[in-house]
């Protein structure tokens, strides 16, 4: 082949290899740049969710150079601010705190569909308690008496659809027991009513119950996890009180808008990570109850939706309908 033909071809191949680098190279846009990061929060400021979203953002911040913006969005459960995350653009500068399990009576954007997850930021219990006075010893006593008098027990949540309700009509399904279901805007005045004799049992997070615990006004009879908690040393799991295979767990997931560039996902993931061992973080999470969840984008993501459809099967068993 003549000289002249070959670097021709050398020049329109390179030519070529260019045109094919370029889509590559203006997809690789720094990031973050001094665009501010929006976390949003489907909930008031002062709740459980609130409070660890903000103090892993901080942390979140300080390691990838960048603002990250607490937005509150309250509203339909949380709804309010998934809808808005799935609308965003996708380009890394919006997340939102998923808790769950929670289920709603018309779908909401969901992780692994309109959603991606990021992280696991955390995970941890559920309390099963009781008045103190008067309380059964411990679960299998409790749950003989309940059996023996079924009419008289009841137990709170946070709200119908929540982790905690869902986490009662598993017991109810696994214990053979009836206990019906009262809904409550917050642990507060639930924790008030189950110590004035009003409501029977509780199925709530660890924040409001544990001073009362301590005191003695409250009985603990078992966490809902697989694992025991700092908080909590002496109170057993469900299956170390007697009920074989019980799990259910509340946790707390960052998402993005789907279709975020996978690198920015990870990066994410790796930071939400490494502060999870911070002090300032390991504290927030032990008031909570929580302990740092360490899991990939993708084993997150099928972490939530193995959890949303072990719940959503509970919820129909129970015929539960959804707000």
């Amino acid at each position: 082949m003549p000289s002249h033909v070959s670097r021709r071809l050398l020049v329109v191949a390179g030519l070529a290899g260019g045109l094919f680098l370029q889509p590559a190279l203006a997809q690789e846009k720094p990031w973050p740049t001094a665009k501010p990061i929006t976390w949003m929060v489907g909930f008031v400021p002062g709740g459980s969710v609130d409070v660890i979203t903000r103090v892993i953002a901080k942390a979140v911040s300080e390691k990838i150079g960048q603002s990250i913006v607490i937005e509150n969005r309250p509203g339909a459960s949380g709804a309010l601010a998934l809808q808005a995350v799935a609308r965003a653009p996708k380009d890394g500068y919006m997340l939102v705190t998923v808790p769950g399990p929670v289920l709603y009576g018309q779908r909401q954007p969901e992780i692994g569909k309109e959603l991606s997850a990021v992280a696991l930021m955390s995970q941890g219990p559920i309390v099963l308690v009781g008045k103190q006075e008067g309380a059964p010893r411990n679960l299998s006593e409790l749950i003989q008496a309940m059996k023996k008098t079924p009419a008289q027990w009841n137990f709170a949540s946070s709200g119908t659809g929540t982790g905690q309700h869902l986490a009662g009509e598993l017991f109810n399904s696994m214990a053979g027991t009836e206990m019906v279901h009262i809904p409550y805007k917050g642990g507060g005045q639930a924790v008030t009513d189950i110590i004035g004799g009003q409501t029977s049992l509780g199925m709530l997070g660890v924040t409001p119950v544990l001073a009362h615990i301590k005191s003695g006004q409250l009985k603990a009879y078992a966490v809902t996890t697989t694992f025991r908690i700092p908080s909590l040393p002496d109170v057993p799991t469900m299956e170390e009180a007697g009920l074989k295979g019980y799990e259910a767990t509340q946790y707390f997931v960052a998402a993005v808008p789907s279709g975020v560039d996978a690198r920015i996902v990870s990066r994410l993931n790796a930071a939400i990570e490494e502060t999870s061992r911070t002090p300032e973080v390991v504290a927030a999470l032990a008031a909570g109850g929580q302990v740092a969840g360490k899991l990939s984008p993708a084993e997150t993501q099928k972490f939530v939706v193995k959890s949303l459809a072990k719940f959503d099967a509970v919820a129909k068993k129970a015929n539960i309908t959804l707000n």
